[in-house]
């Protein structure tokens, strides 16, 4: 029974319903980048969009994806030797020496705090053991999340012709970041020498000016290479929610990233669309005279521009379910559309649970049907 969602290919039935929404009109504003993007953190609904697809290079804002396949697959725990590699990496360096021994943790706040090139050799060289293949993993990963405009050749960023993103794939990549409650820590600490109760053997204060001048922000990362120009990946809170800002090759990005959260906090409003219980559609069931109610589980909170039109599509099969029937089935599909063509999409549940039906009920049925 589960997953019959699947079958929605074959056979189904498709409503399509506009709702306006509020007063006042927002007019959309153009950043001095490159490419950019904001986007809801919970839902992914874009809300600002200039270039988002573009490919482009990305510097260290890498080290998003470098920390996300850490955390992900990694022991954090484990103390890891510094390489000579490591250690004589170009770029932003925290100035770890060859033989150092460190924590995995730690590296990962010089990795975010400092944007360390160092930290980010030596993270790749400790979880897969050569850059080479913890790249591969970076790849793998970003394919299995998503990202179809990235391609990764190293940890750190440094200029590479077969290294990019776009600024969609990089708030994406966020988004999937923090979902982690370790990687929220790490990138909205400012300063930190030590762990819960554990030492480091050096002090990292964090280089995102956001974090000092803007109090709603929560990090995440900066980068900066003579061919990505400068860049930042930002989160903000929003009400009780969060959005995730990038700027791509934006000389002024403080105040370009800024002025993107300021549009969005003036334009947008979070909305309940749909409220847990609530009947979406119904269907038929094979041997019931009548349809089971299909309802969403939860509450869909959806950021909504004022004066925006959101479209509500409804998926359901249109032809008759086999008992028995579970509460936990995925039984049909609701997509939310806003103006900038932006999904999100919930699965819709049956309301009840409705057992197998016996041989004499499906005659009654069927004889019922009949006259």
């Amino acid at each position: 029974m589960k997953r019959r969602v699947c079958c929605f290919l074959l056979i189904f039935l498709f409503t399509t319903v506009s709702i306006p929404i509020k007063n006042v009109d927002a007019a959309p504003i153009r950043v001095d980048a490159v490419s950019a993007i904001a986007i809801d953190s919970a839902t992914g609904t874009i809300l600002f969009d200039q270039n988002a697809h573009k490919v482009i290079p990305m510097a260290s804002t890498t080290k998003i994806i470098t920390a996300l396949v850490t955390l992900q697959y990694g022991d954090i725990d484990r103390v890891v030797e510094i390489s000579k590699n490591a250690a004589s990496i170009r770029g932003s360096k925290v100035g770890y020496k060859a033989g150092d021994k460190v924590t995995i943790r730690e590296l990962l706040y010089g990795l975010m705090l400092k944007s360390g090139n160092d930290c980010a050799i030596a993270i790749a060289e400790g979880t897969s053991g050569t850059v080479e293949k913890f790249c591969e993993v970076m790849n793998e990963f970003a394919v299995s999340i998503g990202l179809l405009d990235s391609h990764f050749e190293s940890p750190h960023g440094l200029d590479s012709n077969s290294h990019y993103s776009s600024a969609y794939d990089l708030a994406i990549a966020t988004k999937k970041a923090k979902e982690i409650e370790e990687f929220n820590k790490i990138v909205s600490t400012k300063l930190i020498s030590g762990e819960e109760g554990i030492e480091f053997t050096k002090q990292f204060n964090n280089i995102n000016k956001l974090l000092y001048s803007e109090p709603n922000c929560t990090g995440v990362k900066t980068g900066y290479t003579g061919q990505a120009g400068k860049c930042l990946v930002s989160s903000f809170k929003l009400e009780k929610n969060e959005i995730i800002v990038v700027t791509l090759n934006c000389v002024p990005r403080w105040k370009e990233s800024q002025r993107i959260y300021e549009y969005v906090k003036d334009n947008y409003e979070y909305k309940k669309i749909i409220e847990a219980g609530e009947v979406i559609g119904d269907i038929k069931v094979k041997g019931k005279e009548r349809g089971i109610p299909l309802v969403a589980e939860e509450d869909l909170i959806f950021p909504v521009r004022k004066e925006e039109k959101i479209v509500k599509d409804i998926v359901i099969p249109n032809y008759e379910l086999t008992t028995p029937i579970r509460t936990t089935d995925d039984i049909g599909i609701l997509t939310i559309t806003n103006e900038l063509n932006s999904k999100y999409a919930i699965t819709l549940h049956p309301k009840e649970d409705i057992e197998k039906i016996g041989i004499w009920d499906y005659i009654k049925y069927m004889i019922n049907k009949d006259e």
